[in-house]
Protein backbone atom coordinates (compact mmCIF):
# COMPACT_ATOMS: atom_id res chain seq x y z
CA UNK A 1 0.00 0.00 0.00
CA UNK A 2 1.25 3.21 -0.75
CA UNK A 3 2.09 6.18 1.86
CA UNK A 4 1.04 9.52 2.14
CA UNK A 5 3.57 11.69 1.33
CA UNK A 6 5.63 13.34 4.22
CA UNK A 7 5.08 16.90 2.84
CA UNK A 8 1.80 16.43 3.10
CA UNK A 9 -0.81 17.57 6.08
CA UNK A 10 -3.80 16.67 7.64
CA UNK A 11 -7.25 19.19 7.06
CA UNK A 12 -9.94 17.78 7.28
CA UNK A 13 -11.33 14.60 9.62
CA UNK A 14 -14.86 13.06 8.92
CA UNK A 15 -16.93 12.19 12.03
CA UNK A 16 -17.22 8.49 13.41
CA UNK A 17 -19.50 6.66 11.06
CA UNK A 18 -20.75 2.84 11.78
CA UNK A 19 -22.28 0.44 9.53
CA UNK A 20 -25.58 1.95 9.87
CA UNK A 21 -24.21 5.61 9.44
CA UNK A 22 -21.57 4.81 6.63
CA UNK A 23 -22.66 7.17 3.78
CA UNK A 24 -24.05 5.54 0.73
CA UNK A 25 -21.30 7.73 -1.43
CA UNK A 26 -18.24 5.49 0.73
CA UNK A 27 -20.13 2.44 -0.49
CA UNK A 28 -19.71 3.22 -3.75
CA UNK A 29 -16.78 3.93 -6.31
CA UNK A 30 -15.26 7.30 -5.71
CA UNK A 31 -11.83 9.06 -5.65
CA UNK A 32 -10.67 12.04 -3.81
CA UNK A 33 -9.31 15.18 -5.88
CA UNK A 34 -6.40 15.73 -7.14
CA UNK A 35 -3.50 16.05 -4.18
CA UNK A 36 -5.36 14.85 -2.20
CA UNK A 37 -4.68 11.16 0.01
CA UNK A 38 -7.04 10.14 2.92
CA UNK A 39 -6.25 7.81 5.31
CA UNK A 40 -9.04 5.61 6.54
CA UNK A 41 -9.01 4.52 10.31
CA UNK A 42 -10.86 1.56 12.00
CA UNK A 43 -11.52 2.42 15.76
CA UNK A 44 -13.62 -0.81 16.07
CA UNK A 45 -14.20 -3.99 14.08
CA UNK A 46 -13.27 -4.35 10.36
CA UNK A 47 -14.28 -2.72 7.35
CA UNK A 48 -13.58 -3.87 3.57
CA UNK A 49 -11.46 -1.42 1.51
CA UNK A 50 -11.44 -2.25 -2.11
CA UNK A 51 -9.61 -0.72 -5.20
CA UNK A 52 -11.51 -2.40 -8.18
CA UNK A 53 -9.12 -0.99 -11.19
CA UNK A 54 -5.81 -2.45 -9.43
CA UNK A 55 -7.81 -5.32 -8.42
CA UNK A 56 -7.17 -4.83 -5.14
CA UNK A 57 -8.98 -5.68 -1.19
CA UNK A 58 -7.75 -5.16 2.30
CA UNK A 59 -9.55 -5.90 5.59
CA UNK A 60 -8.75 -3.10 7.22
CA UNK A 61 -8.62 -3.36 11.62
CA UNK A 62 -7.80 -1.06 14.50
CA UNK A 63 -4.00 -2.07 13.40
CA UNK A 64 -4.14 -2.03 9.46
CA UNK A 65 -5.23 1.63 7.93
CA UNK A 66 -6.27 2.32 4.67
CA UNK A 67 -4.70 4.59 2.11
CA UNK A 68 -6.38 6.73 -0.27
CA UNK A 69 -4.30 7.54 -3.43
CA UNK A 70 -5.47 10.77 -5.17
CA UNK A 71 -8.06 10.13 -8.10
CA UNK A 72 -8.22 6.72 -7.66
CA UNK A 73 -11.35 5.11 -7.49
CA UNK A 74 -12.60 2.85 -4.11
CA UNK A 75 -15.05 1.73 -1.94
CA UNK A 76 -15.39 0.27 1.47
CA UNK A 77 -17.63 -2.43 2.60
CA UNK A 78 -18.40 -2.93 6.91
CA UNK A 79 -17.74 -6.21 8.16
CA UNK A 80 -20.29 -6.44 11.08
CA UNK A 81 -19.82 -3.72 13.77
CA UNK A 82 -17.41 -1.22 12.84
CA UNK A 83 -16.64 2.62 13.64
CA UNK A 84 -14.26 4.34 11.67
CA UNK A 85 -13.60 7.75 9.54
CA UNK A 86 -11.55 9.33 7.51
CA UNK A 87 -8.81 12.06 7.70
CA UNK A 88 -7.67 14.12 4.56
CA UNK A 89 -4.07 15.21 3.88
CA UNK A 90 -2.90 17.25 1.31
Amino acid sequence: MKKIPLTARAYKKTNIFNEKTVPKALLEEHSTKANVWGKIVVLEGRLIYSIPSKNEELELTASNVGIVEPEVKHLVKPVGKVKFYVEFYK
